[in-house]
């Protein structure tokens, strides 16, 4: 039986203990992955790897020995409870295998939780569970989370207080991150608001996501957007002291100028143009590039772009002689007396 995304949701929050399997498959082997953890979790409930009521296997051993899994199926566990045979990564070299486990299943019997890849609607695996009336397969795709499903990875951090603003920002952030840096972040928050009972705040949300770049390189684009040309000398020597090159300046030089510009040149103006931007700033940093978009205007950020095009040409030519980081530094100036021009 195929689910919906929807009923698929309600499944995976409270499975049927009395159904045959599941089949969850998609592109996106972490999303896969999380739905997994969730529906076994919930379907076997704590202790179930130590009560040896979970027995996971590897699609691929499928090949060698296929009579595996159906001997998994039937065999009988010291402890009560819902049982549950796992096999991962599956593909049709494996079909026989799990179609045979379908067939021989009878009442009383661990449920097979299959997942894969993208399958397509001809595989063999799919249809079996999607025809059968005691399975389910469930289709994972690359949208974005729901509210309800960005709740529920809070609640079981642990994370509570959270004011409407807060939440907000936190359903941006699982839109924009993949859901295995979404977890991450989430649990980070949950310790870093270990023993304060205050609301989540935008700062504490700021202060626990990643950032798009390092902190340096975040620094000095800083203060060449905002015209402080004597400082971009020094830090321009600490980024070459760790490892920076160049080329990856001006790369991140450019990223920053095009999100400056994405912002003011938005119909709604600069404000509703850094609403847009993926992945979302918040908190200080969403006041510092507002602010800079505002003060350059679209025509000097279209100058800007075009400085840092060339610069950036420059450093790839096979005839360049010049020392990269010289370039470089030399735009950089450039730039911030852009800024400090009326």
């Amino acid at each position: 039986m195929k689910l919906s995304p929807r009923e698929a949701d309600g499944y995976f929050t409270k499975p049927d203990v009395d159904k045959l399997g599941l089949l969850i498959y998609g592109a996106d082997a972490m999303r896969v992955a999380l739905k997994r953890q969730q529906v076994l979790a919930a379907l076997l409930g704590p202790g179930a790897e130590e009560e040896m009521r979970l027995t996971r296997m590897p699609a691929a051993e499928l090949r060698g020995d296929p009579a595996m899994l159906l001997d998994a199926v039937k065999a009988v566990g010291f402890f009560p409870g819902v049982r549950a045979v796992f096999v991962e990564d599956a593909t049709d070299t494996a079909a026989a295998a799990i179609l045979a486990a379908l067939e021989d299943w009878s009442a009383g019997d661990a449920q097979i939780v299959v997942t894969a890849g993208q399958l397509k609607p001809s595989s063999k695996i799919r249809k079996a569970f999607e025809a059968h009336p005691e399975t389910y397969a469930i289709g994972i795709y690359d949208d974005p989370p729901s509210r309800a499903e960005v709740e529920r990875v809070l609640m079981q951090a642990g994370l509570q207080n959270i004011p409407r603003d807060s939440m907000s920002v936190l359903s941006e952030l699982a839109a924009a991150l993949s859901p295995g840096d979404f977890a991450q972040t989430v649990e980070k928050l949950s310790l870093y608001k270990r023993g304060d009972d205050g609301s989540l705040s935008i700062e504490d949300i700021e202060a626990c996501s990643p950032s798009s770049t390092e902190a340096a390189l975040d620094d000095v684009l800083n203060v060449v957007a905002e015209g402080r040309a004597a400082e971009i000398g020094p830090l321009i020597r600490k980024l070459q002291a760790q490892g920076t090159n160049g080329v990856t300046l001006c790369i991140g030089a450019t990223r920053h100028f095009r999100t400056l510009y994405a912002c003011v040149s938005h119909p709604g103006g600069a404000a509703q143009g850094i609403s847009k931007l993926r992945p979302p700033v918040y908190g200080k940093r969403r006041d510092r590039i507002l602010r800079q978009a505002q003060g350059w205007g679209a025509p000097r950020l279209q100058t800007a772009l075009t400085v840092l095009t060339d610069t950036d040409l420059s450093l790839r030519s096979a005839g360049q002689t010049a020392p990269a980081m010289a370039l470089v530094e030399r735009a950089m100036i450039r730039l911030a007396m852009l800024a400090r021009s009326s």
